[in-house]
């Protein structure tokens, strides 16, 4: 298996929202793309899928070497291997590569958020910085050029990162994850434990609706900020943004019923949403 194939089986199997929002981009872009989509999937498994934070820190201490050994030339994973040959500058991109590292790094010091404040560092390392990554790759300009106006894309990446919550609630909950700010727990009365025992209130639909308001608006204005010119070469961004959208209003329209199953949107419905996307 070439790295190539790798990323493509990492990042975006057939039938994800990633497959048919790649499938968006421009020809040339997608193999960079997609090994930033690999990446990102690579850190998520280190942090969200190793039971052991001894262990998770080891990976994650290797993965601070292998992204120090990209930018030297000289990776040793599938994933770095096809960075090096895509990234048109991995040195001008190591800042932003470790600050989303560091971001998933927090899964590991903190499984609850006090308040939104709080959990925005948390959005901001992990969504924001990764949408950058992302943005900048979608048109070919390094970290370097600062003529692209990518101003747009690190909200934009925050906002998916806040439907994700609202999707993931229970599957995160299961795993001794809460996106939920305790204060507005608290202010529901809806307690952890309710989460994990997937205990369905009118409480937790209230506190549900909000949040899946606040994910709304948020994906909503971060869409009005991308720039028209922008658009054509965003569409993997673009289409991520109206599934999001879509899964939230499917989610609404099924009661928030999140904490014993994945909502999920049908493949040809993905293909039909993120193929509009612009």
């Amino acid at each position: 298996m070439n790295f190539d194939e790798y990323c493509q089986q990492k990042a975006a199997p057939p039938g994800s929202s990633t497959y048919y929002a790649l499938r968006q981009a421009r020809a040339a872009s997608q193999p960079l793309l997609t090994a930033l989509f690999a990446l990102r999937r690579e850190f998520e498994e280190t942090v969200k899928e190793t039971s052991d934070p001894t262990i998770g820190r080891t990976k994650l201490a290797w993965w601070q070497n292998e992204i120090a050994a990209l930018a030297a030339g000289s990776p040793s994973h599938p994933v770095s291997k096809a960075l090096a040959a895509y990234l048109p500058d991995v040195k001008a991109e190591y800042t932003t590569l470790q600050a989303l590292l560091d971001g998933f790094e927090m899964d590991l010091d903190q499984a609850r958020y006090l308040d939104y404040p709080n959990l925005q560092r948390y959005v901001r390392g992990v969504g924001g910085n990764f949408a950058a990554l992302i943005a900048r790759a979608a048109t070919g300009h390094p970290a370097s050029d600062a003529a692209p106006d990518s101003n747009w894309a690190a909200p934009l990446g925050e906002a998916l990162m806040l439907a994700q919550f609202v999707a993931e609630t229970g599957n995160d909950a299961r795993h001794g994850r809460i996106y939920i700010p305790i204060d507005e727990m608290q202010r529901y009365n809806v307690t952890a434990a309710d989460l994990i025992n997937r205990k369905y209130t009118d409480a937790f639909t209230e506190l549900m609706r909000f949040e899946t308001r606040r994910a709304c608006d948020a994906v909503q204005a971060a869409l009005a900020a991308v720039p028209p010119k922008a658009r054509r070469a965003q569409r993997t961004l673009l289409a991520l943004a109206a599934l999001a959208l879509a899964l939230l209003e499917e989610i609404e329209r099924d009661g928030y019923h999140v904490l014993h199953q994945r909502i999920a949107l049908t493949p040809v419905r993905k293909l039909w949403i993120a193929w509009r996307a612009k």
